[in-house]
């Protein structure tokens, strides 16, 4: 939204509405669904949307780790979210995770599950290699675009 200069989308079928708003002076998204406002980003727990650099340092503090430097990631490639939703490190509950750190993959490894409106989306390596660090912790938030594993190719 911010990068096409967009502060309102309303999108419509036969039967639902849902409208997504954002402040321009606090950048702070609210979403409403059938004419009824949803929890603001912030109280639901999303990421609040800021400049790079702000928002690198804003997840570090949200997760607990400490932001990749590029002395960090030399060399590693990553794994990236590609859309928003909810981070989901094992299949259930109960269920070992599905990738950890010195794990071998491949194109076709499942490393992660990304929940998106109650769909859970299983997100593939792409890559052959090896699981270098895991970047977000199990039920966490993401957005489109944020790296979730970093890869040592094979």
């Amino acid at each position: 939204m911010v990068e096409n200069d967009l502060t309102e989308l309303d999108l419509r079928d036969k039967d639902e509405q849902a409208t997504i708003r954002r402040q321009t002076t606090l950048m702070v998204p609210q979403v409403v669904h059938n004419g009824a406002p949803l929890a603001s980003a912030a109280q639901s727990g999303q990421a609040v949307v800021a400049a790079p650099a702000a928002a690198a340092s804003a997840a570090a503090a949200r997760t607990g780790a400490a932001p990749a430097t590029a002395a960090d990631e030399a060399g590693l490639e990553a794994i990236e979210s590609p859309m928003v939703g909810t981070f989901y490190a094992a299949s259930g509950p109960d269920k070992p995770p599905l990738a950890t750190v010195g794990m071998a993959v491949d194109a076709n490894t499942v490393v992660c599950l990304l929940e998106a409106m109650k769909i859970f989306n299983e997100i593939k390596a792409e890559r052959s290699g090896t699981i270098a660090k895991v970047l977000v912790k199990n039920g966490q938030a993401v957005e489109f675009g944020q790296k979730l594993f970093l890869i040592r190719p094979s």
